[in-house]
């Protein structure tokens, strides 16, 4: 096979190696997205078997002589130099050139996104990992001991309390 179609066949060959379809099945975490998941794979591996067979293969030669023998030489000569004739055009990609800009600064954005969220996702982590140390020894904690940690709080009621505010 030689054309775009070969093109098309090797792209997408070099795509699905390109996949780490492990590396995203552990990002997912609800039951109805792993079964999305696996619903995209599966359509994504058939359609790349799809075109793996049927448009990687060259097209069987016509048997010309077989049809003339059944028709006749004059139409078969006929249908012959039409079908030689048929010049089928290049593939001139004029979309991708546009596009492209955008797909790079859509990546610059994402790159973006995903520091923000790293940096939010380590902050929470940290605000994590305090409550659950807050939480295992707020039974036996002094309220000395939560104000060394929160001195916001401690300048609010005293602030509180300097200024006659009881809440009511």
């Amino acid at each position: 096979m030689s054309g775009p179609g070969k093109k098309v066949v090797d792209v997408a060959f070099k795509a699905s190696k390109n996949i780490n379809w492990e590396g995203m099945a552990k990002l997912l975490v609800s039951d109805e997205a792993c079964k999305e998941f696996a619903t995209l794979r599966r359509t994504f591996d058939k359609v790349n078997s799809t075109l793996q067979t049927k448009f990687s293969q060259e097209p069987e030669p016509i048997d010309w002589e077989y049809y003339r023998k059944g028709i006749g030489s004059r139409l078969v000569d006929m249908y012959k130099e039409a079908y030689e004739s048929v010049e089928i055009p290049k593939f001139v990609d004029t979309v991708t050139p546009q596009y492209k800009p955008k797909f790079d600064a859509l990546l610059v954005e994402l790159k973006e996104a995903e520091e923000k969220s790293l940096k939010k996702s380590e902050r929470l982590e940290k605000e994590i990992a305090e409550v659950q140390e807050l939480k295992q020894k707020i039974s036996t904690m002094t309220a000395d001991e939560y104000f060394e940690k929160h001195p916001e709080l401690k300048k609010k009621f005293d602030d509180e309390i300097r200024n006659d505010y009881w809440g009511y």
